[in-house]
Order: structure tokens, then sequence, then C-alpha cells
């Protein structure tokens, strides 16, 4: 017990300077062999009683630790000012991963840190939102950068069947959601784009120059989708690199897994303060437009 209270520590810590942080709780979810589980979350509210549209925050690959990029946290300031309650759940410190996935190999991370199964996190986070007072539980989105975008996109893909996991929960779940540079499927062999619907509208930001997560698969998924008249969309910000949501500067660590480079390993990350203001507008305009009508 002591143990597990060190590693949820730091991500206790990252959210003692959000905007209006409420005490730690948990929530239910389900793991990939269907086994119920609690993780923790962290919900975060404006002043007043609500009630209040909300979104769901789900983290990238450094999870929430002491290695965090610290982007839950940033987005949560900017969001709950905006006047949503924001929710954050975490993935990965109760499963063993508390320092991130970012530099471990997929064959050694805990089976329930994949992007589809932490579909299951988000769906939970969503179930906890809607049994709060303060929250309008029929305007509730999602939005997550890198494993968290790439998350966003499980979470908001349609089921093909009844059958499907999560299909009950797809149906009349999230009302919107963005996805920050998620890693987007490459065409199928012959050029054919990937086949991908989504629940409601969805909005992938993504910087031009990202050599972890490049912007031109999720291009040709947005031609793809947008084609067949499905609300996918995407806006793509020139010059900017992976994390451009972030005050860090440009950094390249070869330690970090990346499909997209050679040998497998290597990205590059950096804050642009120019595709960070204007993803704090696209953010809150393409939300705005979805969970608070009134506004328009």
């Amino acid at each position: 017990m002591l143990r597990k209270l060190i590693a949820l520590a730091p991500f206790f810590l990252l959210l003692a300077g959000c905007v209006g942080a409420e005490s730690e709780r948990s929530i239910e979810t389900l793991s990939s062999s269907g086994a119920r589980e609690r993780i923790p979350i962290a919900v975060l509210k404006p002043d007043g009683a609500g009630p209040f549209p909300a979104i769901v925050v789900m983290h990238d690959c450094s999870g929430l630790g002491l290695r965090s990029s610290g982007a839950p946290n940033r987005w949560a300031d900017e969001l709950v000012r905006h006047g949503y309650v924001v929710a954050i759940p975490d993935s990965f410190t109760t499963r063993g991963h508390a320092g991130g996935v970012c530099t471990v190999p997929p064959q050694q991370r805990h089976a329930d840190t994949s992007a589809r199964s932490r579909a299951h996190d988000a769906y939970a986070a969503l179930a906890y939102l809607r049994a709060l007072p303060y929250v309008d539980g029929q305007r509730v989105g999602i939005m997550g950068g890198s494993h968290g975008g790439s998350t966003v996109l499980a979470t908001m893909a349609a089921p093909s069947g009844d059958t499907e996991p999560l299909a009950h929960e797809k149906h009349g779940g999230f009302a919107a959601a963005v996805a920050l540079y998620p890693a987007c499927p490459p065409p199928r062999a012959g050029g054919a784009s990937p086949v991908y619907k989504p629940i409601a509208p969805v909005l992938i930001l993504i910087g031009e120059k990202d050599d972890w997560t490049p912007a031109e698969p999720c291009r040709t998924l947005v031609d793809a989708v947008a084609e067949a008249g499905h609300p996918l969309s995407i806006k793509i910000y020139p010059g900017a690199l992976h994390a451009f949501d972030s005050p860090y500067p440009v950094k390249y660590v070869a330690t970090r897994i990346n499909q997209n480079a050679p040998g497998g390993r290597g990205a590059t990350t950096g804050g642009d303060a120019s595709a960070w203001a204007e993803s704090i507008h696209d953010v809150e305009a393409f939300f705005d437009r979805y969970l608070m009508p009134l506004r328009h």
C-alpha cells in the first residue's frame, strides 16, 4: 500500500496547481481480461453549482507522474476557466507504469495501457461524470494528445455490431472529441484508406513537422472519412512539432518508441507558442459548438 501511495503522489501533485481541483477519487473500469479494477481520477470544476458541460482528458504516453509532459494539467486550466468540468483518469500508475510508457517496448507494457484498452477508462470516466450533480451528462466531450489522442480515436470509433466491446456505451456516448497529434492508421495495401466512422464529430489537431505521429496519415484518413460523409476534420499547424502544446524547447530523445523512425526509436518534441495559442482557440471553439450551443 505504501508503494502504491508513493507511486500515486506525483499524480496528485500534478493536479495541485489546477483551477478548481477537487479531492482525488477513483473509478471502476474493465481490464482487457474483463476483470473489474479501479484507477485514479481527478475532477476539476469551475466555480458555481452548474450544471456544466464536461470534458474527459486522456493523458499521453508520459502518464501523470514526475515525467509527465504536463499537457493534461495545462488543458485542464484552460478548459475549467472556459466553463468546463474536466476529468483526468490515470491509466498507467496503478498498472505499473507510473513513469509512463514512452520508452517501454509494447511487449513490455501492461495490456491495459494500449489506446484500444484505454477506451474502457474513457467510458468509465464518462459514466462517473454523468453521476455528478453539477455535470450536464448530455454535453460531455473527450480530448487527448499523442497516446491520449490515439485513445480518443479508439474511443470514438463506431462499433461494428452490438456485441463489440463498449458498443452499448458508445450509443449515446461522447458528444464531441479532439485528438491532438494521434497516431493515425496508414493507408492499406494498394492505397486504400482505412475505414473509420466516428460516433460524433472529431477534430484532429497536428503539427506539420511531427516526426513521431506524422500528419500525412491523418490527412489521408480525414479525406477518406469526410468523403464518406462522416464527421472527422483536421487542422495542421505549419512548422509545428509533436507536443506543440507545451512550453518546452525542441528536444530529440533517441529512446522514445517510434514506429515511424528508422529502427523504431527516436522522436522530436517541442512547444510552439503560435500553435499552442491557436490550438486553445480551436479546441474551445470546437467544443463550444457541440457542447455549449447556447453560446452561438
